[in-house]
């Protein structure tokens, strides 16, 4: 068992539901804490009777949802009239114009509820997706609605998971460890490629 799993195990041990908020709530803010560790822990938890499947679900999706608010208001502090202040001053040495960060924020405007929702369920963006929403101003309720659904879904699976694998709830991890890393390689792919088309096309 992982010093990871130990510390998720240990916490819910202690604190029960508590300490499941607790762990997604930090998962959320310092993403290197793994979702795919706490949540199947906590079904694991679950199928041995310990906790409640339903409430280990629902306090999963209360602690990613409060989470996900400390990033959020950070994007609200790095608005668009600062990064766009930023890139003028020092936008050529990271490749970056004031018209790029324009672009982005009108795409995320057009797309961010969709953004906001899927990106709760997809491993490497699931925290950072609070920053640009932050930076949109966009309105709280919904921000909250989206964040709660999407992060409800993935919760659910992974906690169902460790529900049904028992004591190798540890094999969620190992399986979904390669996918988060091609999909965050894929994100950085998409968006250095965009910068360059759009760059040709200026």
């Amino acid at each position: 068992m992982s010093q990871v799993s130990e510390w998720v195990l240990s916490i819910m041990a202690k604190f029960g539901y508590f300490g499941i908020i607790f762990a997604m709530f930090a998962e959320n803010v310092f993403p290197p804490i793994p979702s795919e560790v706490i949540m199947p822990a906590a079904g694991f938890a679950a199928s041995n009777g310990e906790l409640n499947l339903i409430l280990v679900i629902l306090a999963g999706t209360l602690g990613a949802v409060l989470g996900a608010l400390p990033l959020y208001y950070l994007g609200q502090v790095f608005n668009e009239e600062r990064l766009i202040a930023f890139t003028e001053k020092y936008g050529k040495f990271v490749f970056v114009k004031p018209d790029d960060i324009r672009a982005t924020n009108e795409w995320f405007d057009k797309h961010g509820k969709k953004a906001v929702f899927f990106g709760r369920m997809v491993p490497g963006i699931r925290s950072f997706i609070s920053i640009p929403a932050g930076m949109n101003n966009m309105p709280m309720l919904p921000f909250l609605s989206l964040s709660a659904l999407g992060a409800s879904i993935w919760t659910t699976i992974l906690a169902l998971a460790g529900y049904y694998l028992g004591q190798n709830y540890e094999l969620v991890e190992s399986t979904l460890a390669p996918y988060s890393k091609g999909i965050g390689i894929l994100i950085i792919v998409i968006i250095i490629g965009w910068f360059i088309k759009r760059r040709r096309s200026h």
